[in-house]
Formats: structure tokens, C-alpha cells, sequence
């Protein structure tokens, strides 16, 4: 009678054990995050939910910062298994995930992309550097050797070689990593440009910080959202207006709106590819290791994502505006998929 007991009692605890893993609650790969990935990682989602057994990943865009909070928010069949990323995770959010239980992670470089500046084919393209984007779009600039609040309200006031409309720009929330590399490639390099606001990272590093940093918030820059193609519509509704997102939704949408040239350069594939084009980041993804092998699908899901059918120079994800990393790169990513190295800061 008590080996009866006990035995029902270790088979209700096994059973219990069974049902609180992730792979009983569901059979799907579950990603979240970047808005910029999603295209990427929809496509590949796609083409392994139809060329395997597996269930077709469920893929979320809801930036990058989004999707990190909700990957680093534990373990198991309530929390993603993969999070998309447009800049390389922070320490911090490093800290959080392994606060709650997350303690290895996988990161896997996808490629290269470039921010874009992008208006309406109905108008001419704008040509601008680094420095008059800043000065479009920062919150304070630097006017006659002082730090003062924005107060440019005309494209042509910022630079009188540029046209005679108001400065609107459309662009990606503080959640998404579009905007954390936009602050990082164009802000912070553009208020450098003006002595004021350099000198201030001798004499006050917050300070100077603060002045890189922040975006206008009186109408000259509006945040649309997560939603890139959100964005393009709006652009096709206001040929005055300009918008920030990635290359690959420049290069799916080249029939309804064109890119800056930005320096000189144009938001073109070759010159991502080979650096010439200054507004150029990579892109990630991350793996919570504690799923593999308890949700099903996990290693063949990052091995298609990584094969050269995909990710190579000729691979389908070319096709819809990923940047291939070089060769020698590119194989030091598929050991690390391969072997399941846990991220190293």
C-alpha cells in the first residue's frame, strides 16, 4: 500500500514537472523584437515552418528594447525563446535577464543594414551631412558659441542649400533599437561637430551627454511607432515629410519612397557592404539556451537562419535587404550557433 502511495506521488510530481516545462505548454518557437529583424526573421520563420516538421515560428515585432524586456522577464512557456535586436544588447539588460533566471544566452549576429533618411519619390531627394541632421533634430544646438534650445523650424534655416519646408521627420520610438543606433551613429557624432557641446565632455560629461542625446520633442521629430511600413505610408501621404528606418524597407519600397544621401553617399547595398555609407549597424539575435531541447526546433531553426541559402552572400534574406557579413565572419557566427557559446561582453 505505501510502494502504491508513493509511486502515485512520484508520478504526479514527474507529471508536474512535465506540464510546468515550456515544450508541454507549446510546440512553436516564440520571437519577439526589432522591428528592422522582423522582415528578416519572418522569412525565415516561413521557409523553415514549410521545408520542415516543425511548427512555423511565431515572430512579433515589438522593437528591440520591447523584446529584450520580455526575453530577460524569466523562463519557460510564458516567456520568448528568441529576441530580435538592432544593436547589441546592453550589460544592463544582460544584469536583468540573468536577475530573472536567464544566465546563458546565445548571441547570433545576422549582418549588416543601414539608417536611412527617406522622403516621398513625389519629391526631390535630399542631400544633407551628419551635422544638419543634428541640427534638425537635436533638442538643443549649439547657435553663435552658445547651447540654446532648438530653434530651427525650416530645413533651410538648418543649412540654406537644403529645401524651404518644415522640418518633420517620422521615426522609431526610445523601445526601439533603430532609435538607440540612430542617437548613437548621427546625434552623437553631429553634436561633436559644434565646440560648445564638445568642450562639455571635459567640463560636464552629463551635461554633454544630455545635449547628444536627446531628440526634439516639439514636432519636428515625431515618433510613429514600432511599425516601419507604418511610416512609409505616412511619407506617401506627405511628400514633405521625411522618414528614419532601415535600409531593407528603403530597398522593398524603392517604387514609393527614396533615401538622403547622407555625406555624399547614398543608403545603397554596396555602400553599407563596404562601409562607405555612414549610417551603418548590425543586427542580432539572441537565444535563451535554457530552451533548446525543451522547445522543439530550436538548433534546426538557428541552423536555416545561419545556412548560406540564407544568410549568405546569395541568400534569400539578400533578397530583401540584409547586408552579408564577410566570409571569415560569417563562419566564426555558425561555430558559435553550432556549439551553443553563451554571450561573452
Amino acid at each position: 500500500m505505501k510502494k502504491t502511495i508513493a509511486l502515485k506521488a512520484a508520478l504526479l510530481v514527474a507529471a508536474a514537472a512535465i506540464v510546468s516545462t515550456p515544450a508541454a505548454a507549446r510546440d512553436q518557437i516564440n520571437v519577439v523584437g526589432s522591428s528592422t529583424v522582423f522582415p528578416f526573421a519572418t522569412a525565415v520563420a516561413e521557409r523553415f515552418g514549410k521545408g520542415t516538421s516543425f511548427g512555423t515560428p511565431v515572430v512579433e515585432s515589438t522593437g528591440s528594447g520591447g523584446g529584450l524586456k520580455l526575453f530577460c522577464s524569466g523562463t519557460g512557456a510564458n516567456t520568448p525563446d528568441i529576441t530580435n535586436a538592432s544593436r547589441r544588447i546592453k550589460a544592463s539588460e544582460v544584469e536583468l535577464c540573468a536577475s530573472n533566471g536567464v544566465k546563458e544566452i546565445v548571441e547570433v549576429k545576422v549582418g549588416y543594414d543601414g539608417i536611412v533618411l527617406a522622403n516621398s519619390r513625389a519629391t526631390a531627394p535630399l542631400a544633407v551631412d551628419i551635422k544638419d541632421i543634428y541640427n534638425a533634430l537635436a533638442k538643443e544646438v549649439e547657435v553663435d558659441g552658445k547651447i540654446v534650445a532648438n530653434p530651427y523650424t525650416m530645413w533651410n534655416e538648418v543649412n540654406p542649400a537644403l529645401p524651404a519646408t518644415k522640418i518633420e521627420v517620422l521615426g522609431p520610438p526610445p523601445t526601439s533599437g533603430t532609435r538607440d543606433a540612430f542617437v548613437e551613429l548621427v546625434m552623437e557624432e553631429g553634436c561633436d561637430m559644434f565646440p560648445a557641446i564638445a568642450a562639455l565632455k571635459d567640463s560636464d560629461k552629463d551635461r554633454h551627454s544630455t545635449v547628444c542625446k536627446s531628440v526634439r520633442e516639439d514636432g519636428g521629430y515625431v515618433e510613429a511607432g514600432e511599425n516601419d511600413n507604418l511610416i512609409i505610408q505616412k511619407l506617401e501621404a506627405n511628400a514633405d515629410a521625411y522618414g528614419i528606418f532601415g535600409f531593407s524597407f528603403l530597398d522593398q519600397n524603392a517604387d514609393k519612397v527614396q533615401g538622403a544621401t547622407i555625406g555624399g553617399k547614398e543608403p545603397t547595398f554596396e555602400n553599407i557592404a563596404d562601409g562607405a555609407y555612414p549610417v551603418s549597424r548590425s543586427l542580432f539575435f539572441y537565444v535563451k539556451k535554457a530552451h533548446v531541447g525543451v522547445i522543439p526546433g530550436i538548433e534546426e531553426f538557428l541552423a536555416e537562419f545561419t545556412s548560406e541559402g540564407a544568410m549568405g552572400e546569395d541568400g534569400y534574406l539578400a533578397d530583401k535587404g540584409l547586408i552579408p557579413m564577410p566570409e571569415d565572419e560569417m563562419a566564426k557566427i555558425r561555430d558559435d550557433v553550432k556549439n551553443l557559446n553563451p554571450l561573452s561582453m
